[in-house]
């Protein structure tokens, strides 16, 4: 289905996105001059292909395929790729800046994109061969082909160790089984990135292909949170993979846990955008809203919760900002970024919540946007490690004592 407007209901409100980004303790000034000209071009490109179109995608459960196009041709998969393989060749706070303004947009639209840039083209960039290299990554970066990551099990969630997926040396190819869930992107992959077990029970990572007989991708229904994005399962049935497909750089739980890193990167700022979409949503509405004779910005509760909000806010810019200084040194820690994962995202929906009340009755309506952000960050809190184990992760580190070992 095209985004086209005649075809498409569009929300008077969100066509007309007046989106403002607050910026209390002149982030900007921490920015280059390439920092913000990217981050006005993902800005431009959210107001005018998935503001005016979200509500509606999200109502009727709708993925607009055609998006992973768009993002392809803005440059938001793979934006730390090298350029020689169709990727940015940007920093890491170039690709912190553009994840959160797609999910100011919208968390199912960011999830796309982190998911074909950190879990996918990642994976096959860092551990793959030059020839997965050159096969993959340009086509992946384009939007030519979309991949999904393949690590979650149904019975193996926070405890992805614990994995039944496995695969067997059938001398010309593996012979791959098993299954996993919860897939972002899943049912229009083209490509996926999966790990499974091999007889010595040790993790490794295989790039999969639709068409590969006994490989298939059902998608999951009934979703109450990110509805505009595309989920399902991979399901593998004596999949014959070929040899090359195998991703020989790195071995092990680490490898995955690596991409995760990157993903979980990617989702610090992501929900950080969410969070600045809704505060400012209420501090605007806040102004317009008339009661008791005067606009309800004049009451001391809400200016309570908007600065509450606004400090919020910048605490989780301050941070993001740092921690992208850290990725772009390497000096980054898997504790780090979980933190910044769990803060921003904690954080978020506090505000979304808060927003929603300060809208009152309106809150709940599509006319604005906080029940939708806040109905995706119940995903997001919970993917790519849940709030608790984010918080062991920093209690491992703070103790040096595991508490999920």
């Amino acid at each position: 289905m095209s985004t086209n407007p005649a075809e498409v209901s569009v929300n008077k409100r969100s066509a007309s996105d007046l989106f403002e980004s607050p910026d209390f303790y002149n982030m900007d000034s921490l920015l280059s001059e390439e920092h913000k000209l990217i981050r006005s071009s993902i800005r431009d490109f959210v107001k005018k292909e998935i503001s005016p179109y979200i509500e509606d995608w999200c109502e009727r459960a709708y993925f607009p395929y055609d998006i992973v196009k768009k993002f392809g041709d803005i440059g938001a998969f793979g934006p730390t790729i090298p350029e020689q393989y169709g990727g940015g060749g940007l920093d890491y706070v170039s690709y912190g800046l553009i994840m959160q303004e797609i999910e100011r947009g919208d968390s199912g639209m960011r999830s796309t994109a982190s998911v074909q840039g950190s879990l996918v083209m990642y994976p096959i960039y860092k551990f793959g061969t030059e020839e997965q290299r050159t096969k993959y990554l340009p086509k992946l970066a384009s939007g030519e082909y979309l991949g999904c990551f393949g690590l979650t099990e149904p019975d193996h969630g926070s405890n992805p160790g614990g994995m039944v997926t496995n695969f067997t040396d059938k001398g010309d190819h593996y012979l791959l089984n098993g299954a996993k869930m919860w897939i972002s992107n899943s049912p229009k992959a083209d490509v996926a990135v999966v790990w499974a077990k091999n007889e010595e029970g040790r993790i490794h990572g295989l790039i999969v292909e639709r068409g590969m007989e006994g490989f298939s991708t059902p998608e999951t229904h009934g979703k109450w949170s990110l509805r505009a994005s595309t989920t399902g399962e991979l399901v593998f049935d004596n999949v014959k993979v070929p040899k090359e497909n195998l991703l020989p750089g790195k071995s092990g739980l680490g490898a995955p846990m690596m991409c995760l890193d990157s993903a979980r990167y990617g989702i610090a700022w992501g929900a950080l955008g969410a969070a600045m979409d809704c505060y400012d949503s209420a501090r605007r509405y806040a102004g317009e809203r008339i009661q008791f004779g005067k606009p309800i910005a004049s009451f001391q509760l809400i200016q309570k919760k908007l600065a509450e909000m606004l400090t919020e806010i910048t605490k989780g810019q301050l941070l993001n900002w740092k921690l992208g200084m850290m990725m772009d040194e390497g000096t980054a820690t898997t504790p780090q970024i979980s933190m910044a994962k769990r803060n921003s995202v904690e954080m978020a929906l506090k505000i979304a919540r808060e927003a929603r009340q300060i809208h009152g009755g309106m809150g709940i309506t599509g006319e604005y946007p906080m029940m939708r952000h806040m109905m995706n960050l119940e995903s997001v809190v919970t993917y790519e490690g849940t709030h608790d184990i984010h918080l062991l992760i920093l209690g491992a580190d703070i103790t040096g004592i595991p508490a999920f070992s």
